[in-house]
């Protein structure tokens, strides 16, 4: 359980989430309540480490997301008496809770939103509080606004994966497809072998087909899910993508790439064949996937329910098209 709580709680299933927040009273019973601010103090405790730490602030966030307000203020109060209320970690902190624990009006997060805009223009490079800031605007349904900090949070640091990956989102909801794909390619720059990032733009690219160029950005979809599977054997969402792809190849744009390519195309189409076996492997593997997370096998239980519902019902889908 410990280990648990040195993983971010985003990236946790809901029931582990759950599980923490359930045991955050024994867990912050049994660890120290206070510690020293004095450097030197602090470097000679046994029981000052950067791991505790990071699980205070993972059980503050784990116990937002289940409910359990009493137990995140006493994980704030902890890392507000160690670090101070001036540290921008715990200010964004402070700013999270209190955006948790607000009434469903924009009222109240409009008073929470100037809180942090006051706090910028004292510091505007205060980058806990810019992302704060933004996740506020797009939660609040401004998304051009939200667009917009972003925007400014990357000319402070363009290096910031989770800033493009927002922004990627961002402009996805506003159904802006090139500058989704945009985005997501400059997650892709600073997270090369991130297989769940070159799924999530095999997606987007789907999405973006929709509305034009589909040979060219369902060829690309394709290679984005070939490549996140090649990075992990195992990932479900880049089975299931390679197969929307592969099936949309088949059905729609293989027939009609009939012409010959010119030099100038930076995309090629594969063949029929190429594409019949992907899409093989991809039933192949979604098949074993669902067959040995339902038998319980034990190194096949991380994916979620809704996954392999999603699975189940795309291989019925095909099923039922076979038939007809």
């Amino acid at each position: 359980m410990a280990s648990s709580l040195l993983h971010p709680p985003g990236h946790l299933p809901p029931a582990t989430a759950l599980r923490l927040s359930q045991q955050a009273p024994s867990i912050l019973e049994n660890s120290p309540g206070a510690i020293s601010t004095s450097l030197l103090q602090s470097m000679l405790s046994t029981s000052e480490t950067q791991e505790l730490w990071t699980k205070y602030e993972n059980l503050l966030l784990s116990c937002l997301r289940t409910g359990d307000d009493t137990s995140a203020h006493q994980c704030l109060g902890r890392l507000v008496n160690r670090f101070g209320d001036d540290n921008e970690r715990v200010m964004a902190l402070k700013g999270l809770l209190k955006e948790a624990t607000a009434p469903d009006d924009d009222a109240t997060l409009d008073v929470i939103l100037q809180e942090y805009e006051q706090i910028l223009q004292v510091n505007p490079t205060n980058l806990p509080i810019v992302k704060r800031r933004a996740a506020l605007l797009r939660a609040m349904g401004r998304t051009t606004e939200a667009a917009n900090a972003l925007n400014s949070l990357l000319d402070m640091s363009p290096t910031d994966a989770e800033a493009w990956g927002e922004l990627a989102d961002v402009y996805l909801a506003q159904g802006l497809y090139p500058q989704a794909i945009f985005a997501q390619e400059e997650v892709l720059v600073l997270q090369p072998n991130a297989w769940n990032i070159h799924a999530r733009l095999g997606e987007i690219l789907l999405m973006a087909a929709k509305t034009s160029d589909a040979p060219k950005r369902v060829t690309e979809a394709l290679k984005r899910f070939c490549r996140s599977i090649e990075l992990c054997d195992n990932y479900l969402r880049g089975y299931y993508g390679l197969k929307l792809a592969t099936r949309q190849l088949l059905s729609e744009v293989a027939p009609k790439a009939t012409t010959k390519q010119t030099e100038t195309e930076e995309w090629d189409v594969p063949s029929s064949i190429t594409v019949q076996k992907l899409d093989e492997l991809a039933t192949e593997k979604l098949a074993e996937i669902i067959r040995r997370y339902s038998a319980g096998e034990k190194d096949w239980q991380g994916y979620s329910e809704a996954e392999i519902v999603a699975a189940r019902e795309l291989l019925k889908t095909q099923d039922t098209a076979t038939v007809r």
